[in-house]
């Protein structure tokens, strides 16, 4: 630790895991939304111990190195950079994850796209799901573990994201096959029952960027509208798509008009809305449109009726309570 420093922990109440804590909120307040927790997390991660661990025991000591790794970290996070990546980890949908700069942080309310998927995929039964953008691995890890039974394969551009999420998946132990591939371009010939994707969506010029700067922009950017991504899946998903196949995208809270008149006007049927905690559009449930099992069986229907009729594709909206919180980008 900097012997001599005004706030510094040595001066103040001397190498304890409290004199620590009490250091490094001073450090952190005004630079951090929760710089009790946050300085409680970090010292939990040096020190090797839990956090209840850190609040049971304010008294117990810590080596002089312990204590200038604290220091270091709190500065980083001082400047913004984010906790997951400096503690090495974060929690998706009860799983504990390892993340890295070279994947985006897991949001909480992406925990409602993984609701959304396993909603739509029934306990017991064999069925193959492909997670596009797989980043850290946490959706195609969660839907994994929830359907041990499901073939699932994840995809993302980047080797070295493949990298954090075959780890997590080793670590897990949990059979997901990883494909290198620029959405569906290593995967000709193969289909899915289920396509789910959390895509880039910010739009290139948004101010949101000056808050993820630490965070891998080729996982964020989707070009000068936030759509391009999610063009390029929406393009490519229906010929990955078994007959009755799904598709659930992310969103951002204002895409879903233009989002849903894309889709419509690429064959998709609209099968359901759904809406975070806090209230934002988020997630999109699609079918295939001309020639999906829906379809076919309206056109049945009308065959078997005595009068003619008109039928087309439901939409349905429902608000959903994921487990999951809010959290930014939007």
């Amino acid at each position: 630790m900097v012997h001599g420093k005004p706030t510094g922990p040595i001066t103040q109440t001397g190498d304890t895991v409290g004199g620590l804590v009490a250091w490094a909120v001073r450090e952190l307040t005004g630079a951090s939304p929760s710089p009790l927790l946050d300085a409680e997390l970090l010292i939990a991660f040096v020190t090797g111990q839990p956090r209840s661990s850190v609040l049971a025991f304010p008294e117990r000591p810590v080596r002089t190195a312990l204590g200038d790794e604290v220091e270091r970290l709190v500065q980083r996070r001082a400047r913004g950079e984010p906790l997951a990546y400096l503690v090495r980890g974060q929690e998706f949908y009860s799983l504990a994850l390892r993340v890295t700069p070279a994947v985006l942080i897991p949001r909480p309310e992406t925990e409602l796209l993984v609701d959304e998927t396993l909603a739509h995929l029934p306990r017991g039964e064999a069925c193959a799901v492909l997670d596009l953008g797989t980043g850290s691995g946490a959706i195609a890890l969660a839907v994994k573990r929830a359907r041990p039974e499901a073939s699932v394969t994840a995809t993302d551009v980047s080797p070295a994201a493949l990298t954090v999420a075959r780890a997590n998946a080793e670590r897990l132990r949990l059979a997901v096959r990883f494909v290198e591939s620029s959405w569906f371009a290593a995967l000709a010939g193969e289909r899915f029952d289920v396509i789910v994707c959390n895509p880039p969506y910010v739009a290139s010029d948004d101010h949101a960027f000056a808050a993820l700067a630490y965070e891998p922009r080729l996982a964020l950017d989707g070009g000068a509208d936030g759509l391009d991504s999610l063009r390029a899946v929406l393009a490519g998903a229906r010929d990955h798509l078994n007959d009755g196949g799904l598709l659930l995208l992310e969103h951002g809270h204002d895409q879903r008009a233009a989002l849903v008149a894309l889709a419509e006007s690429l064959g998709w049927a609209l099968v359901a809305v759904h809406t975070d905690l806090a209230g934002h559009a988020r997630v999109l449930v699609l079918e295939r449109g001309r020639g999906g099992a829906r379809a076919a069986r309206d056109e049945r229907d009308r065959d078997r009726a005595t009068a003619p009729r008109v039928t087309s594709i439901q939409k349905h909206s429902k608000s959903s309570a994921p487990r999951g919180r809010q959290k930014s980008p939007q």
